[in-house]
């Protein structure tokens, strides 16, 4: 093809800079936080996170020319993948606070689980893209989905990562009800769940036991295993209006603020900047989703619309989770706060999903066939 000054700048023009510019303002606030954190240290912390931002950012510049038909081809290929390295890790992951959730890569540690994230939202996609309506309604044709579904849930679940294996199940629900499953058969999914929760207890690390009992008596071991969420408060409530400024949060640096720099970063930046500090967060995430739904909107194929809700909603319940776990609001489940919090293959994985994203925004009203091509 020839490369025409004016192609040249279409090429350059499409990228959606201003989203890009957010995504990289909320990143940025995640560094100076990080760096805070840290006593006004890059180590241990803020350098790797920029380094892994800037890595992603090639990734997800790039993946803007990559049309939505490769997603669709090789979805299956996706998951195929990611279950693999899920089933890596319960032979020969890294072991750290008590769970196995990572490869060792030796230049950083892999999380299959955040991977299957995306990778099960492209594959609910690319099935219920290809089946017929009527189809959708049969219960035995989703049998298949279900299982795609269970697998890498138990799997995570025994690593033991509950947050991960609730937001896979969310996020597929969220599938499910866009391709059309009826509701009914939700509230029969739901009476299961509620009757089988005795069964489900059982199973829980005592841990995930004590969390569940803390979220339901706040007051009941303070010093203890409450001390986590106690500390979150206390660090959301001392940072008033306007919060105590920058690098002056007492509660991160005294350390009784615990996992200041993933799960709870949320009140960190509260106590620093304060209610409008956190609302001004809040208020960037907000025109995040707006745009994510812009982009659902725009779809013309099954695909593109499940693919762009089930991006953005998996966002949303990351945000919401977080932010309602630090506040006591749920049991603490180590869900991370978006492009906040210090991860890196969270941090790449929600940059790739943004260049899906952009992807589908470039390619809106391109055709998707019902055959693809396939590896499974």
């Amino acid at each position: 093809m020839k490369i025409t000054f004016a192609s040249l700048g279409a090429i350059l023009r499409f990228p959606p800079w201003g989203m890009i510019l957010l995504i990289t303002l909320i990143s940025s606030i995640g560094f100076l936080t990080l760096y805070s954190a840290a006593g006004g240290d890059l180590y241990p912390w803020a350098a790797k996170q920029m380094i892994r931002y800037s890595a992603g950012f090639v990734i997800m510049v790039g993946l803007v020319y990559v049309p939505p038909r490769f997603w669709l081809d090789n979805a299956y290929l996706f998951y195929g993948i990611s279950f693999v390295l899920l089933c890596v890790v319960e032979v020969i992951g890294f072991i750290g606070m008590g769970a196995q959730r990572w490869i060792d890569l030796y230049v950083f540690q892999l999380q299959p689980s955040e991977l299957m994230k995306l990778a099960l939202i492209l594959t609910l996609a690319r099935y219920f893209h290809m089946s017929e309506p009527e189809d959708i309604l049969k219960i035995r044709n989703l049998i298949t989905p279900l299982t795609m579904v269970m697998a890498p849930v138990l799997l995570v679940m025994k690593q033991p990562d509950l947050g991960t294996a609730i937001i896979l199940l969310i996020s597929a629900g969220v599938i499910f009800f866009l391709s059309g499953v009826r509701i009914w058969k939700f509230l029969i999914v739901l009476a299961l769940i509620s009757a089988s929760v005795p069964i489900l207890w059982s199973f829980l690390h005592d841990y995930q036991k004590n969390r569940v009992l803390i979220f339901l008596d706040p007051e009941r071991d303070m010093l203890g295993k409450g001390y986590h969420i106690a500390q979150s408060k206390i660090a959301l409530g001392s940072g008033g209006l306007w919060g105590k400024g920058f690098m002056q949060g007492t509660q991160s640096y005294l350390n009784f603020l615990p996992e200041k720099q993933t799960d709870s970063i949320f009140s960190m930046i509260s106590e620093e900047f304060g209610f409008m500090g956190g609302l001004g967060l809040l208020s960037l995430y907000g025109l995040v989703l707006l745009y994510g739904l812009k982009v659902t909107l725009e779809q013309t194929t099954a695909f593109g619309r499940l693919v762009a809700q089930g991006l953005t909603m998996v966002f949303f319940f990351y945000l919401f989770i977080n932010i309602a776990m630090v506040m006591g609001l749920l049991p603490v489940v180590g869900i991370p706060l978006p492009l906040i919090s210090y991860g890196g293959t969270a941090m790449l994985t929600l940059l790739i999903s943004f260049g899906i994203l952009f992807s589908l925004d470039r390619h809106a009203q391109q055709k998707l066939p019902k055959q693809a091509m396939g590896y499974f």
